[in-house]
């Protein structure tokens, strides 16, 4: 079931809203599909979806080939699960390194999984500029 990126019903942004971990899919270079469980925010106001990571991890190096590929981002999947419940977001995924979007992530991730991401100097942004999202909630 297809919904709103931007005005989403109050069932599926709530969905978002709970304590759930996600998976993402990035693309390696070959093509095939890299998946690892993340922790996400959803915020459909901005049409973005944010993940907080190392700079060094194996997904960031896939957005930034990607991205390097083909400037438009790189193409990629968030999903979560619990039961029947079920919600993806797919959008266009960049690497942001800005202190205050890594700051801006850190809370939005501290609000939705309450607890404060641990100290990491090396830490990035992958920010996904949403263009769909589908699930049945």
């Amino acid at each position: 079931m297809a919904h709103d990126v931007h005005a989403p019903d109050g069932a599926y942004l709530s969905f978002w809203r709970e304590r759930h971990i996600c998976t993402l899919t990035t693309q390696r270079p070959d093509g095939s599909p890299h998946v690892v469980p993340v922790g996400a925010t959803y915020d459909p106001e901005a049409g973005l979806a944010r993940i907080i990571t190392g700079r060094f991890s194996r997904k960031v190096a896939h957005v930034l080939a990607a991205v390097e590929a083909d400037p438009r981002g790189a193409r990629v999947a968030l999903c979560q699960l619990e039961g029947r419940r079920w919600a993806t977001l797919e959008g266009r995924a960049f690497v942001r390194t800005e202190p205050e979007l890594i700051a801006d992530a850190e809370q939005r991730y501290a609000e939705r999984y309450q607890r404060t991401p641990r100290e990491n100097p090396d830490r990035v942004l992958i920010e996904v500029r949403l263009t769909r999202a589908m699930g049945n909630v």
